[in-house]
């Protein structure tokens, strides 16, 4: 009975080396799955930040994840876990790309839209003004702030001239919330001088 206590002892002994053995030996490969995951996460993270958080919000939780297990020496869990979290980091940069793709081309549309409108509508709000100053149209320029009119129209002007700049060097989001800026301002003026921009243009 002895005997059969020792052998069971060394046997047990062996097990417990084999298993120490066997965890070291994922230490390694734990350690390099958490560093390519980091280092591909931090290659995607300025893009993904800006076009997919929710993404890599979730794919850095998964990331400390994997980091508390490898603290706690559990490199088995690392190494089956790492290649899931590794694909989804990977797939940062791609769903970022699309996300950015998506979004310029909204921007792009917008543009379009307002440089389809907004030129014309600063040119009939100016014309408008052109032609209230005109004696023969005091009377339908009564009440009307024409030189405060004239100021703001040349302040949209000058502010088209920025948004188109900004376009020009390629940065969509300026030159689309400058557009917008400048399409309020130039609303704002034909309100004042009594001009309908939604109307056909009439000849003076």
């Amino acid at each position: 009975m002895q005997s059969f206590t020792r052998a069971g002892h060394v046997a047990l002994l062996s097990l417990m080396v084999v298993v120490l053995a066997a965890c070291a030996g994922q230490k390694e490969p734990a350690q390099k799955l958490v560093a390519d995951i980091e280092a591909t996460v931090a290659a995607a993270q300025s893009e993904a930040a800006k076009f997919v958080p929710d993404q890599l919000m979730d794919v850095q939780a998964k990331l400390g994840e994997l980091k508390a297990s490898f603290d706690k020496k559990d490199y088995a869990a690392v190494v089956a876990g790492a290649p899931a979290v590794l694909g989804a980091a990977q797939a940062l940069a791609t769903a970022a790309a699309a996300k950015k793709d998506e979004v310029l081309k909204a921007l792009n549309d917008q543009w379009t839209g307002l440089a389809a409108s907004v030129p014309g509508n600063v040119i009939a709000v100016q014309n408008r003004i052109d032609f209230l100053s005109k004696k023969t149209s005091k009377k339908q320029a009564a009440g009307i702030d024409l030189d405060g009119a004239r100021a703001a129209i040349g302040d949209a002007s000058s502010l088209w001239s920025k948004a188109q700049a900004a376009f020009g060097a390629g940065n969509l989001d300026e030159a689309v919330a400058t557009a917008k800026e400048v399409k309020s301002k130039v609303e704002a003026v034909a309100a004042t001088v009594k001009l309908d921009l939604t109307a056909p243009v009439a000849s003076s």
